[in-house]
């Protein structure tokens, strides 16, 4: 990132300037509480939960279906509406993040709070009555770990990427959770591919906003140790250990032999781009990585759902 745009970013003291009544009409707008809940991150997850759930039975409960979306749905709106809330201050001064609602004061921290807690609420309790009590308590698990443990230690230790990644692998075992009411060895792969899927694709965003991070005082590996070795050892080591672990579907009996081809030459795809990055270190192939990332996740899922026809 050039120092021109570093020079965009508005000062603290700039922002919290500015009047909030210049704002007051705005605050009941519904499109700030979809930039609240981050609706792109909201969908995919949504829809790894959904596969999870088509993966654990192949009688699409409809309104169990449609039961387990709505309280997905308000929990991660309860967890990105928190975890705005909390890191209001550090967003300022962020070129990324400095236009969300809260740091440009579009809505109170009080509002956003409340809106975060009562979806928490709703959420965990519309899990635990309408799907199953262990759904909830998941639901429960989710918010505590994400907003009061993983979001705080983002700027005490990178070691918070690993915290962050166990709420962060939790829509596949939910929707798993929601139709066999336990937590199984097939509920337990899926976590997994899910919790080693996340340590590239988190790895790349935080090397291609390295600069982004350290002014807002978030201690990221690529912040911590900018040569960016470390990183791509990383990255390259969690690619090499989601290879075997994405073809433990077909070990277990969980999925065929379509699946297991799919999922090999994805997962090869993903590890080669992984090499590339660790290898070449650049903002672009970090962005290329990154890309590839989000495109592997919901194709292997989709796999498993088309081999469950």
């Amino acid at each position: 990132m050039s120092t021109e745009s570093s020079s965009l970013l508005p000062t603290k003291a700039e922002v919290l300037s500015q009047p909030l009544a210049e704002h007051a009409d705005e605050t009941n707008n519904i499109s700030i509480y979809l930039e609240l809940i981050k609706p792109r991150i909201l969908i995919l997850l949504l829809l790894i939960a959904l596969a999870g759930f088509g993966v654990a039975t192949q009688n699409w409960q409809s309104r169990l279906l449609i039961h387990l979306s709505l309280g997905i749905a308000l929990i991660g709106a309860a967890t990105g509406t928190l975890n705005q809330w909390w890191e209001r201050d550090s967003d300022r001064d962020m070129l990324r993040t400095k236009d969300r609602p809260l740091p440009t004061n579009r809505i109170s921290t009080t509002k956003a709070f409340f809106f975060g807690l009562s979806t928490s609420i709703l959420g965990v309790g519309y899990l635990s009555y309408f799907v199953n009590p262990l759904s909830g308590l998941i639901g429960l698990l989710t918010i505590v770990s994400y907003v009061f443990f993983y979001t705080p230690l983002k700027s005490k230790t990178s070691l918070s990427t690993v915290i962050g990644a166990f709420p962060g692998a939790v829509p596949p075992l939910i929707g798993w959770v929601a139709v066999n009411n336990q937590i199984d060895v097939p509920a337990i792969v899926l976590f997994l591919i899910m919790f080693f899927w996340q340590f590239p694709h988190f790895l790349a965003i935080a090397w291609m906003y390295r600069e982004d991070y350290t002014k807002a005082g978030i201690k990221m590996l690529p912040i911590l140790e900018p040569e960016g070795f470390a990183t791509g050892r990383q990255i390259l080591l969690y690619g090499l250990v989601l290879l075997p672990i994405s073809l433990l579907p077909t070990m277990i009996g969980l999925c065929g032999k379509v699946y297991f081809v799919g999922a090999l030459i994805l997962s090869i795809w993903y590890l080669y781009h992984s090499f590339l990055t660790a290898r070449i270190r650049s903002w672009q192939q970090a962005k290329n990585l990154l890309k590839v990332s989000v495109i592997y996740l919901p194709l292997l899922f989709l796999l498993m759902l088309l081999d469950k026809i």
